[in-house]
């Protein structure tokens, strides 16, 4: 094999090893959530100026915040369930972006509520030091938010 194929296998060997880090890193937040919102997790995997946004839930930005962030979803999620699929994932070096979908069973503290929960993360990420970290997760719409025994879709006699 000439020094040109080998450099291009590098090139690709690269990006499937940083697509697989990407999707372990993904995975670990959803572990982390489902792990009680654990704050204390959920900064190693955050760059230290790292955004974590929602509408409706909540946005922080940096370490600190973003523990404080998941301290409260401690205090009013009793459980959740945080699934993800579909990644489309785009590596550009040191940077990549994905967008995932998401499906989520959740217990919210307030009235004991069971809720059905989807939407999709658009997530950029960043390597540092060799390691792939999440450097903004903002949670978009639209999604479905509905009451578990109601279901998301009105239900006709047949």
């Amino acid at each position: 094999m000439d020094s040109k194929a080998l450099e291009e296998l590098a090139k690709r060997i690269t990006r499937l090893e940083s697509l697989e880090a990407v999707k372990q890193l993904k995975a670990s937040y959803c572990d982390i959530c489902d792990d009680d919102h654990n704050p204390q997790r959920i900064t190693k995997i955050f760059t230290e100026d790292g955004t974590w946004e929602s509408r409706g839930f909540g946005h922080a930005q940096g370490h600190a915040q973003i523990r404080e962030l998941f301290e409260g979803f401690q205090q009013s999620i009793r459980f959740s369930q945080h699934m993800v699929m579909n990644p489309l994932i785009e590596i550009d070096g040191d940077r990549a972006h994905a967008r995932w979908y998401f499906f989520g069973l959740f217990t919210f503290t307030e009235g004991n509520q069971a809720k059905w929960l989807s939407a999709r993360y658009h997530e950029d990420y960043r390597r540092v030091d060799g390691v792939w970290l999440i450097e903004h997760l903002k949670v978009k719409g639209p999604g479905i938010s509905a009451d578990y025994e109601k279901g998301w879709s009105p239900r006709g006699d047949s």
